[in-house]
């Protein structure tokens, strides 16, 4: 992800969407005219109809991020890789079966053009974490329940 920052909501009225994945919030109208800034291959201005998908107008709290590598908050939301911009605490919503399968095609297409050698990503997923090792062409998937899952805050 750049370091340039998201469009900042124009209004905080009803027309507030949260994008399914990152969480980055902004209005209908600006994920229809840019799309997401963190999430470029769902190509939400490209496809008017995918802002509906892969938003929701269902979520709880705004915080905004002014550099997400050295907040806390960004870290523990786990958004810290992620541009500056505002973001939900939560979403009240998952990201439709096939758009998720085009996001971890991302995922795929990102672990191929590192290369050759050891790599680890960690990932969580719902009440669960997913480790992916990557070592030459092998992939190793592993799962974990964690200790503690915030759903809520």
């Amino acid at each position: 992800m750049g370091s340039a920052p998201a469009q900042i909501p124009t209004s905080f009225g009803h027309e507030l969407r949260a994008c399914l994945r990152c969480r980055l919030v902004k209005t209908y109208d600006q994920f229809r005219e840019s799309g997401c800034e963190n999430c470029p291959f769902f190509k939400m201005d490209e496809d008017h109809e995918r802002v509906v998908d892969c938003t929701t107008p269902n979520f709880n709290g705004i915080i905004s991020v002014m550099d997400p590598t050295r907040s806390w908050a960004a870290r523990w939301l786990r958004i810290g890789r992620f541009v500056p911009g505002c973001y939900t605490l939560a979403v009240s919503e998952a990201l439709p079966e096939d758009l998720q399968v085009r996001s971890d095609q991302n995922l795929t297409d990102l672990l191929a053009s590192l290369g050759d050698g050891l790599f680890v990503c960690t990932l969580l997923c719902d009440s669960f974490v997913v480790e992916l090792v990557l070592d030459d062409s092998v992939c190793d998937v592993r799962v974990h329940k964690p200790v503690m899952v915030w759903r809520d805050l």
